[in-house]
């Protein structure tokens, strides 16, 4: 099939998510499909970066039109920490101690607001195209909910009572920052 592309990614659901809305017109493949097991670096300074990185090292080493994600939560208090350092922001891969963390830097600090946010970087044809999805919220003192990962249960979106860890599932992938950017690829996609 022509119409090929991989997406950085190890994650069977997010693979089989993403195949569902790009079919026919194309075919999705992860990693594990092209037969990568390599544990890309993420060594930019920014999200685009680092999405950059992932998509640049399937063209190179496979030669395949690939597009790939990076995402992380931005704290206005704290400079827009943890940002891309969010899968480690306590020094460990963890999503509760990365939460307890940030809690901690967060205590006696009034100004609550956060905004996730999600670039995608898609290489196509030699060229790299960019998307980027943000939702604004707020962070809760203490985690409330048990669906989601990462700071899900601190998480509060403007407009909403609930954090992303009460919320369904469904309306998450409607209003979250990746399915934001994922919209604009696909729009992209289906254009080209």
């Amino acid at each position: 099939m022509d119409n090929q592309l991989v997406f950085a990614t190890n994650n069977a659901h997010k693979t089989h998510e993403v195949s569902e809305i790009l079919a026919p017109e194309y075919k999705v493949l992860n990693l594990k499909d092209i037969g990568c097991d390599v544990d890309i670096p993420e060594t930019g300074n920014t999200f685009a970066e680092n999405a950059t990185l992932k998509s640049s090292y399937v063209v190179q080493h496979f030669n395949l039109d690939c597009f790939a994600d990076d995402s992380g939560l931005e704290v206005e208090a704290l400079n827009n920490e943890p940002g891309i350092y969010s899968a480690r922001y306590s020094g460990e891969r963890g999503d509760a101690a990365n939460m307890q963390f940030l809690l901690h830097k967060m205590e006696g600090i009034t100004n609550r607001n956060a905004k996730f946010k999600t670039v995608i970087s898609l290489i196509k044809d030699g060229a790299n195209y960019l998307f980027e999805g943000v939702i604004y919220g707020k962070l809760r003192t203490e985690p409330i909910g048990d669906k989601g990962f990462g700071y899900d249960p601190i998480f509060e979106p403007n407009g909403y009572d609930i954090t992303f860890a009460q919320m369904d599932m469904e309306l998450k992938n409607q209003i979250s920052h990746r399915a934001l950017a994922m919209q604009k690829l696909i729009e992209f996609l289906k254009t080209t």
